[in-house]
């Protein structure tokens, strides 16, 4: 079993003995590519299902057996694990797929297609196969419910010069979803789709007429190559006819998703201010229970609470993950998962984290806040406010257009460095539009690929650094945040500038801030940040008495 250092606790606690833990990103502990190959060493030939390895990869860890030795890599159709699932394996969800209006799309589906076209032809492509559940649905305006917290369903694309075609299941429609993608789109079943790719590879060009095909022949042109992910699988590639046949880049479609148009950043901001509402209704009501009733609560039974007050709010679809609701040393476990009858009950003399989300029809949210609802040690509240100098120097960055994620990292973790302390996750990932919680390709982390997507005006991505002392506690902060151009003084380059805005509307937790270790702009982020939370959240809490006191006090100036 191999693991990054999200996942190292976790994985420790639920493998038995008769796994090994390769902990990724450790010295001296091989990438499980690199433990691969070194089974294949005296001439093995190593199996790989093609549906679930991208080309890029499979190449890399083809190479890499060569070098060991072993006899190759080849790709396996039939999954040898879903033949010991045999007819015990759960069927395929068939949730039904739906439409989402342009008032929450900001642009209809026949835009986003034209728009690729143009890409295509600029790229003099005949083609692109979209793999990437959420990039379909992003493309045609739709959405559904085969993932959870992911309002995206089964499906792929092809976009060629000509033509438009949806694989899906067509029993998912309903008469709405017909009418929206009317004759401009055909539709065909999802298990189609190798077969076609294969078929796609036998012919010249897909829509050329024989005048177009006499006129390429004459000109010499080279034949135009179809476009796929480097993120789409192994399979669709070898039915393209292999890496030679086929044009791998990153996806048009994922770029083009990454930057929110108006309507969409419109929507980020809205739904914040309600998500943030929520919970501080739910913080509010945490402490009374805990602190002011002495009522015991288990991390589940809170994070169901939080989901009901959630559900009271406009344009509320459900939630983007499962909520991360930690006690004491729970929170020190990255991605902790509170399940009934194997979690803790809440301690209110030690650290509580909430890591949070909800899909709304016109944004998601993604917002960790950690608070104490007695006295914190020294040491919780040095760390809690390390990490907050981390979130608020990203906030505040202004960079030239062309910087990435990969270079910004640091301004997040140097506080910790400072104290020899760190975080073994990213900082920041993309956040979608009503659909995935974590969306490439942009991000802000150690993460190769960040190196290579500068950001952009309109990206949305978390800000989240974090602290996390195995056994004991564990602190984490973060706030969503969009990408836009800013005024600056000069402008070296000829470059415009960037900076973010903060959607998330939480308070800090003041019982864990130490006043004393913060600048004097770091003060007045926190008392600007503060105003505007109250300021814009609440209305919501009318007649709610216990949540005002509770905001109140919580947005304070220091």
């Amino acid at each position: 079993m191999a693991t990054d250092g999200r996942y190292f606790n976790q994985a420790s606690k639920q493998l038995d003995s008769n796994w090994e833990l390769l902990k990724q990103g450790l010295e001296e502990v091989p990438t499980w590519q690199e433990w691969t190959a070194d089974q294949s060493d005296g001439n093995k030939t190593v199996g790989v299902d093609p549906t679930v390895i991208t080309a890029p990869d499979a190449r890399k860890l083809a190479e890499k057996i060569e070098k060991k030795g072993g006899a190759g890599l080849v790709g396996v159709k039939t999954n040898l694990v879903d033949h010991v699932w045999g007819d015990s394996r759960p069927p395929r969800p068939k949730e039904k797929v739906r439409t989402l209006p342009l008032e929450f799309t900001g642009k209809n589906f026949e835009e986003k297609i034209e728009d690729l076209r143009k890409e295509l032809e600029k790229k003099k492509s005949a083609g692109l196969i979209v793999s990437m559940l959420d990039e379909v649905a992003w493309l045609y305006n739709l959405r559904g419910n085969d993932i959870p917290y992911n309002p995206v369903f089964f499906s792929y694309a092809i976009i060629t010069p000509a033509t438009a075609t949806l694989y899906v299941d067509s029993e998912k429609f309903n008469p709405n979803v017909e009418s929206h993608l009317g004759d401009k789109v055909q539709v065909r079943p999802y298990n189609a789709i190798l077969e076609d790719t294969k078929t796609l590879s036998l012919k010249p060009e897909i829509e050329q007429s024989m005048e177009t095909n006499i006129a390429e022949k004459q000109s010499k042109e080279p034949k135009r190559k179809f476009m796929i992910s480097t993120k789409a699988s192994w399979a669709l590639s070898l039915e393209l006819g292999g890496e030679n046949e086929v044009e791998e880049l990153r996806s048009l479609v994922g770029d083009a998703k990454a930057v929110k148009n108006k309507t969409e950043l419109e929507g980020m901001r809205a739904c914040h201010v309600r998500d943030g509402a929520a919970l501080s209704e739910y913080f509010a009501w945490l402490e009374e229970e805990l602190v002011g009733k002495g009522t015991e609560l288990d991390e589940v039974q809170a994070a169901d609470k939080l989901e009901s007050i959630r559900a009271t709010k406009r344009n509320f679809a459900g939630l983007s993950f499962d909520t991360i609701s930690s006690t004491g040393a729970n929170a020190a476990v990255i991605h902790y998962k509170p399940e009934p009858g194997n979690c803790s009950v809440i301690d209110p003399k030690a650290v509580y984290l909430c890591d949070s989300g909800a899909q709304y029809l016109d944004g998601t949210t993604d917002t960790t806040r950690t608070l104490h609802f007695g006295t914190p040690t020294d040491m919780e509240r040095k760390s809690y406010t390390l990490v907050l100098k981390g979130v608020i120097a990203l906030d505040t960055a202004v960079f030239p257009k062309g910087t990435s994620g990969f270079a910004l990292d640091t301004l997040a973790r140097q506080f910790l460095w400072g104290e020899g302390l760190d975080y073994r996750h990213g900082t920041g990932h993309g956040v979608g539009s009503y659909l995935n919680v974590h969306e490439g390709p942009i991000g802000v982390g150690t993460r190769i690929q960040y190196s290579e997507v500068p950001l952009s005006a309109g990206n949305v991505l978390s800000d989240e650094p974090g602290y996390y002392e195995d056994g004991n506690f564990g602190i984490r902060i973060e706030n969503i945040i969009m990408a836009k151009e800013v005024e600056t003084k000069h402008h070296f380059g000829d470059k415009p500038y960037l900076g973010f805005e903060h959607v998330t509307m939480v308070p800090m937790c003041r019982r864990l801030i130490d006043v004393e270790l913060l600048s004097g702009k770091e003060r007045e982020w926190i008392d600007d940040y503060h105003k505007e939370v109250m300021g814009k959240t609440k209305g919501f809490f009318e007649g709610d008495e216990r949540t005002m006191k509770w905001l109140e006090r919580e947005t304070a100036e220091l």
